[in-house]
């Protein structure tokens, strides 16, 4: 696979496929057919737990241990559908996934003549090298390698421009300022060849390894509105994973190393009890089923936990520079957001001080109803925890859809380096 071959194939209508979440904390398949409308009908669920050794902050430590779990998890998809299909499209999340929109501007030297297919082209070459160098420099300085072997995870064109007017395609318009945004994610060679290695053992056909907050950006379907603006945030089993859409377009997504286990290892520590006991006893507080004294002792035990938390959220959204104002709409999803602090935290005034919002953030949960492109035949996916294999799905139906003129180009441009 080349430096930008992320793409394998693409789905038909008709089609069956799966969505597999590889978490931190759990395992989750999704099995699903394409009707003629490009709806996908989820067929079978399946989980599995991971070890602790499994999985760290969001990356693969055991692949033999996780394909086995992802071994259970897909047999159990498949007992529930009656079948099991090759194609599957992967989700991947870790600190070192790093995903910006790199935009290019270029003054025509002769804006009266028309924009041409070779002209285009050459914009987004110089866009992708721009965002591959940048990349590069970003995760060797964090992870201390110089010229770190990096590859691309997705990449999506989300803004183009001419004279400051937005087209879907601008071959044939003319004019002076011709303006190109592109959204890459680039993750080192490392982690991204050890899901390949998972779905090599498998026997799986991969359609596409796509970086879970890029994923989950995309719930609402292709035909989110150009004024639709948010900040999701993923809150995982070993990350927390923020994406910023502005006006329609991922404007960038990044990940820290707080998670649901850092809450439950926090729990069996106070409560002297095992991760396993721990977990348990999370859940129910999440869920209202424990008794006065225990639900105050863990929110008690979880306050500065939440705290360190939220700064982390606080500190990666002021990471989002060359923006007027951060959209003031934030939509929570992922296990971790079951947490009640979670919600009643971001509500709080305290930590928006620094930040720039247009007007006071208003804070939801995306809700599996909420994906519209996903019929759950199965009744199975009910809570935030299933937004994220939700998500991989839906970024798979748009897959299915015929390739606008411009998405064209990326993919021969893309093609072209490899």
């Amino acid at each position: 696979m080349g430096v930008f071959g992320f793409l394998r194939g693409r789905p038909k209508k008709n089609q069956s496929a799966m969505a597999l979440d590889i978490g931190t904390e759990f395992i989750k398949a999704l099995i699903f057919k394409v009707d003629d409308d490009g709806i996908g009908h989820i067929k079978g669920v399946g989980r599995e737990r991971q070890k602790l050794s499994d999985m760290q902050s969001g990356t693969i430590t055991d692949i033999a241990g996780v394909i086995h779990n992802c071994e259970r998890a897909l047999e159990r998809a498949a007992e529930q559908a009656g079948f099991l299909p090759d194609p599957v499209i992967m989700g991947m999340a870790g600190e070192l996934v790093k995903g910006t929109t790199t935009t290019v501007s270029v003054a025509r030297p002769q804006p009266t003549t028309k924009i041409s297919l070779s002209e285009l082209q050459k914009i987004i070459q110089d866009v992708q090298q721009r965002a591959f160098d940048r990349a590069r420099e970003v995760i060797g300085f964090e992870t201390g390698v110089d010229q770190v072997d990096i590859r691309l995870v997705n990449a999506a064109i989300v803004d183009v421009t001419i004279d400051g007017y937005r087209v879907s395609n601008p071959i044939g318009f003319q004019g002076k300022e011709v303006k190109v945004g592109v959204f890459n994610a680039f993750a080192p060679l490392v982690h991204l060849g050890a899901y390949e290695t998972v779905a090599e053992e498998l026997k799986l056909d991969i359609l596409s390894i796509a970086a879970e907050p890029y994923a989950v950006s995309r719930v609402f379907g292709p035909e989110t509105t150009q004024e639709f603006s948010a900040i999701f945030i993923d809150i995982g089993g070993g990350t927390t994973d923020i994406a910023v859409v502005q006006n329609g377009g991922v404007i960038g997504t990044k990940m820290f190393a707080i998670g649901g286990r850092a809450f439950t290892k926090r729990v069996a520590h106070v409560m002297g009890s095992s991760f396993t006991a721990a977990e348990a006893m999370k859940i129910d507080y999440s869920l209202g089923k424990t008794n006065p004294e225990d639900t105050e002792f863990i929110r008690h035990a979880l306050a500065s936990d939440c705290q360190v938390w939220l700064s982390g959220v606080e500190l990666t959204l002021g990471e989002f520079v060359g923006l007027d104002f951060l959209p003031s709409r934030i939509l929570l999803c992922g296990g971790g957001s079951n947490l009640p602090e979670m919600k009643d935290l971001l509500k709080g005034e305290d930590w928006q001080t620094n930040l720039r919002f247009a007007r006071k953030p208003t804070v939801h949960f995306v809700k599996p109803s909420d994906v519209t492109t996903i019929v759950d035949e199965t009744s199975r996916l009910v809570g935030p925890e299933d937004i994220t294999p939700m998500a991989l799905a839906n970024l798979a139906l748009e897959l299915v859809e015929t390739e606008a003129p411009i998405d064209s180009l990326l993919s021969k441009v893309i093609a072209s380096v490899e």
